[in-house]
């Protein structure tokens, strides 16, 4: 029963982080084609006269409100700031960027964070590296390494392709894994790399079991 009822309550954040953006977006539509004009004009109407307050300005002027905001979200630290509210911060993490529909199609993996520490992540690229006019044989991997719990605010890091591991774990599984362990997979399903032979696997698997 208690497995039953943590797992609805999943589905119903997800609905929630879904719903409350489209909500709020809708809403603001509303209010400038209903009343944004009056809105506009009331704001206006403590330091400017009446005479000047002709049809359309309010609606002008909330307009330029929400460019303002988007340019102080986007050009300075506010954004940064407020993407560190739990939940809240979704809206505020350059979406653009990164998203939690995009880290749900991406490969979840491990990786070696230092020597002792292994940290989650989703592989971003394979990236191949050229020595003067060849290329090498130890491409890199660029990882993104999530913020908690805001997820979609993160650093990338450039690691050797041996200290990656990829994952059989769905994305869902790693996202719910690293929003404090609100719903644990059964195991971590490590993953061999193609080119990878079986003792080859083996032994770097050791790495992530850090003996």
């Amino acid at each position: 029963m208690k497995e039953f009822i943590k797992r609805q309550s999943t589905f119903l954040l997800y609905g929630f982080v879904f719903w409350l953006p489209v909500i709020l977006v809708t809403y603001v539509v509303i209010l400038l084609f209903s009343n944004g004009d009056k809105v506009g004009k009331m704001i206006l109407g403590v330091a400017v006269p009446d005479r000047f307050l002709f049809v359309g300005i309010g609606f002008i002027f909330c307009i330029l409100i929400i460019y303002l905001c988007g340019m102080i979200l986007k050009l300075t630290k506010v954004g940064k700031i407020l993407s560190k509210i739990p939940v809240i911060g979704l809206f505020f993490g350059q979406g653009e960027i990164m998203t939690i529909g995009r880290l749900t199609n991406m490969q979840a993996c491990l990786f070696l964070y230092s020597p002792t520490c292994i940290s989650f992540g989703w592989i971003l690229a394979e990236e191949k590296v050229q020595i003067g006019e060849e290329t090498a044989d130890f491409p890199l991997i660029c990882v993104y390494f999530p913020g908690v719990p805001t997820l979609v605010t993160g650093s990338v890091h450039t690691l050797r392709k041996s200290g990656v591991m990829k994952l059989g774990n769905t994305s869902t599984e790693v996202i719910n894994l690293l929003l404090y362990a609100f719903k644990s997979p059964a195991a971590l399903k490590y993953l061999p790399w193609d080119d990878e032979s079986p003792e080859e696997f083996k032994e770097r698997s050791k790495l992530f079991g850090l003996k």
